[in-house]
């Protein structure tokens, strides 16, 4: 598999907001993180991509034409009636996936430490993001798609969920999708990101080369203001100095070698990329 996704030009107007000419491919084996602010189109890209929504232009392929079959998908909200129990949630899903395999969700339920006897409704919110992830694998999909599957669980939880992506991925066959505005996750695993704002792809490319790229300068106002523009994403000036997030970051050593670089984070590019100066 050279793809696990692969989407060109992709295009969804709805009058108040569209997503414009949005282009992004996931290499099988790897994770791509979906970062940017609400409402900045990230679940309309995933709803394009999973076929429920239409698109009005451009591409969209998945699993190169295998089919939505060999997609497990996690939304923000567990998808499941409240009323469920655990166990039964299984026997549901036993019915809807033809390659869903019954002992594999024990393992995950045992894994993950479920109450198989609990209903849905009686379990935390962490709890049921562990019970829609077990769901999602255990009908042994090659591509996940995650729509802020790690927003409002605590630190031990979604490190312990990041490390069950990572077991996923040792297949080769299989990628990863995440969506999310928690940067610090994606840092930890993502390969590759694509940061949507305004429903754009404002910043695109391997994670590691990004940050390489770019770099965070912390200085006086008379450093920043000798600085050419050129460099400059963005800049915020405050009253004991100025910070600013400056790319093409072996050129600007170059340039100035007296000023100091510190390496940006994935939520430095998203701030200093949306917000431009701040005073």
């Amino acid at each position: 598999m050279e793809y696990a996704v692969k989407i060109d030009h992709l295009t969804k107007d709805f009058g108040s907001f569209a997503l414009e000419d949005v282009s992004f491919a996931i290499p099988g084996g790897t994770i791509l993180g979906l970062i940017g602010e609400n409402g900045a189109g990230k679940s309309t890209a995933i709803k394009c991509l999973l076929g429920v929504l239409s698109h009005d232009a451009g591409e969209v392929q998945v699993l190169e034409g295998e089919g939505l079959t060999e997609v497990g998908y996690v939304p923000d909200e567990c998808p499941f009636a409240d009323a469920l129990k655990v166990k039964q949630v299984g026997s549901f899903l036993s019915g809807v996936f033809a390659k869903w395999d019954g002992a594999l969700f024990t393992h995950y339920l045992e894994k993950f430490e479920l109450p198989a006897d609990k209903k849905v409704k009686e379990l935390s919110r962490g709890m049921k993001m562990k019970l829609s992830i077990a769901a999602a694998l255990s009908h042994r999909p090659k591509l996940l798609v995650l729509d802020e599957a790690t927003s409002g669980l605590d630190p031990v939880v979604r490190d312990e969920i990041l490390d069950e992506f990572m077991a996923f991925l040792s297949d080769e066959d299989h990628a990863i999708l995440l969506s999310s505005h928690i940067t610090s996750d994606l840092e930890k695993i993502c390969d590759y990101v694509v940061y949507l704002h305004k429903g754009k792809v404002t910043i695109s490319g391997a994670k590691d080369e990004l940050l390489a790229s770019y770099g965070k300068l912390s200085c006086a106002r008379a450093d920043l203001e000798r600085v050419d523009g050129r460099f400059l994403v963005g800049s915020r000036t405050g009253e004991f100095g100025c910070q600013a997030l400056v790319k093409d970051r072996p050129a600007f050593q170059r340039a100035y070698p007296d000023l100091a670089l510190d390496a940006p984070s994935l939520e430095d590019l998203m701030i200093f990329t949306t917000r431009g100066d701040r005073t």
